[in-house]
C-alpha cells in the first residue's frame, strides 16, 4: 500500500513516472526497428524514436528529483545549490583528514568556521571549566556543565548559519531571570534535563543544527580552575582568573581529582590525522582541557601532528608580555614536550587605530624574534609562520586562512611520507 501512494493526487511524480516509461518503451521500440528494419529510411526512424525516448526519460527524471527536492529540501529556489552541498560533503569533505581541534573560547569556533570548508571529519573537544556569565548562571542554579562554549561550536559547525545559529546566538537582554542568557544555553541545558544526560544534550543539538563534525565535552565531571601566582597567591574560578591582574601564572591545576576524559575524546585524538591545540585564551581555554590526564596521555601516544596555533595578541592578566615561545614553553611545563611538534605563529601587522585600542587594554601583539625560533629549533617544534590575523573590527584569527594553514602543514606531511 505504501508505494501505491506515490500515485496519490497531488504528490506531482504520476505524470513525470508516466513520461518516463513513455520514454522507455519508446528506447525499446526505436532499437527493435533498428534491429529488424532493413531500409535505411526505417533505421533513421527508429535513431529519431531512440533519441526522443532518451530525452523523455531525462526530463522525467529531473522533473522527479525537482519534485522531491522540493519537499526534502526547503527553499526551492535554493533547493539544487543546496543539493550540490550535500553532495559536496558526502563525497569530498568525508574524504577529508581527521582533524581534533582542542579548546574553547571564540578561538576554537573560529577555526571550526574555517575547518568545516576543508573536511567534516571534525572533533573539536571543549573546555567545561567555564563559570562566568550565562553558563556560569546556568552551572550554579542547575548543576549542569557549562554550555556556552559547546553551543558556540556547535553553531560555528552547523551546516547552515543563518536562521539556527541566530536563535542558537541569541542574547535575551530583558526579562527576570531570562536577561544575559543565550537562547542555545537554555536549549542544552533543558535538553540535559529531559535526557538526565548532558552528553546526549549535546548529541541532539548537533542533529537539530546539523553540524558538520563532532562535539565533546573535555569531561562531564565538574571542574574548577585554579591558577597559582609567582607571589603565592591563587585564583579559584576561571572567570577570576581572566580578571584578576597583578603576579603573573605560575601553575594551573584542576581542583577536581582525578579527573576522567570522555571515552569519545580520547577515541578521536587516537584516531586523529592532526591535533589542534587552540587558538584561545592559553591559561583559561587551552590548558584546562590539556589537565585532563586522559586527553594529556592521548595525546603524547597519537602519532598525529601536533599543532599549536599561538594567540595573535597577549591576554592582560594571563599572558602579559609573552612571547611565541613563552606560550609554547607553559604548554609543555604543564603537560610534555610531545604534546607539540608544529607551531603557527602570526606574522600580519595590526593596523594602527586596533593597535591602540588594544594598548588601551593592556594586549599587544605577540612577539616573534630569533630568540624564539632557537628555543622552538632546540625543542624540535617546527615553527610555521603565516599571515593568519584578520584585522576588521576586532583582532583574531582570520578562519580561512588558518584553516588553509593547517591544511597546508598536513599536505606537506603526506608529501614527506608518500614522495
Amino acid at each position: 500500500m505504501k508505494r501505491l501512494k506515490w500515485l496519490y493526487p497531488g504528490m506531482l511524480v504520476k505524470r513525470w513516472i508516466s513520461l518516463s516509461i513513455f520514454g522507455i518503451l519508446m528506447i525499446s521500440m526505436g532499437f527493435v526497428i533498428a534491429i529488424f528494419e532493413q531500409k535505411p529510411e526505417n533505421k533513421a526512424i527508429a535513431g529519431l524514436i531512440i533519441v526522443l525516448g532518451i530525452v523523455c526519460v531525462i526530463i522525467a527524471v529531473k522533473r522527479i528529483l525537482k519534485s522531491l527536492m522540493t519537499v526534502l529540501l526547503p527553499e526551492p529556489a535554493r533547493a539544487e545549490d543546496r543539493l550540490v552541498d550535500k553532495i559536496y560533503e558526502r563525497r569530498i569533505l568525508e574524504k577529508g583528514p581527521k582533524i581534533v581541534v582542542i579548546g574553547g573560547g571564540t578561538g576554537l569556533s573560529t577555526l571550526l568556521t574555517g575547518l568545516k570548508q576543508k573536511t567534516s571529519n571534525i572533533t573539536a573537544i571543549v573546555t567545561v571549566a567555564d563559570d562566568g556569565g550565562s553558563s556560569g548562571r546556568l552551572r550554579e542554579e542547575f548543576g549542569v556543565l557549562p554550555p556556552g562554549d559547546i553551543r558556540n561550536c556547535l553553531v560555528a559547525l552547523a551546516d547552515s548559519e543563518d536562521l539556527l545559529g541566530a536563535l542558537f546566538q541569541f542574547r535575551f537582554k530583558a526579562g527576570k531571570g531570562l536577561e544575559g542568557h543565550n537562547f542555545g544555553n537554555l536549549f542544552i541545558t533543558a535538553l540535559s534535563r529531559i535526557t538526565g544526560d548532558f552528553a546526549k544534550a549535546i548529541r541532539e543539538s548537533s542533529k537539530v543544527l546539523a553540524i558538520r563534525g563532532r562535539v565533546f565535552p573535555a569531561t562531564l565531571q565538574k571542574v574548577k580552575l585554579v591558577a597559582r601566582r609567582k607571589d603565592g597567591r591563587e585564583t579559584v574560578g576561571e572567570s577570576r582568573i581572566r580578571e584578576e591582574k597583578g603576579s603573573p601564572i605560575d601553575k594551573l591545576y584542576l581542583m577536581s581529582e582525578h579527573c576522567k576524559a570522555t571515552r569519545e575524546s580520547v577515541d578521536a585524538i587516537r584516531e586523529a590525522d592532526a591535533v589542534i591545540l587552540g587558538p584561545g585564551s592559553l591559561y583559561t581555554s587551552v590548558m584546562p582541557n590539556l589537565l585532563i590526564e586522559g586527553i594529556q596521555k592521548a595525546i603524547i601516544k597519537s602519532r598525529a601532528l601536533k599543532i599549536y596555533v599561538c594567540n595573535v595578541m597577549t591576554e592582560a592578566g594571563e599572558t602579559d608580555d609573552y612571547s611565541v615561545s613563552d606560550h609554547v614553553r607553559a604548554i609543555i611545563k604543564h603537560t610534555h614536550p610531545e604534546v607539540v611538534n608544529y607551531c603557527i605563529a602570526n606574522i600580519s601587522r595590526i593596523p594602527g587605530p586596533l593597535y591602540k585600542k588594544y594598548k588601551d587594554e593592556d594586549k599587544f601583539p605577540v612577539k616573534l624574534e630569533e630568540n624564539d625560533e632557537r628555543w622552538l629549533t632546540r625543542e624540535r617544534i617546527e615553527l610555521v609562520k603565516a599571515h593568519i590575523a584578520g584585522t576588521k573590527e576586532f583582532v583574531r584569527h582570520d578562519s580561512f586562512k588558518l584553516s588553509n594553514s593547517i591544511m597546508n602543514i598536513l599536505a606537506e606531511k603526506k608529501k614527506v611520507k608518500n614522495p
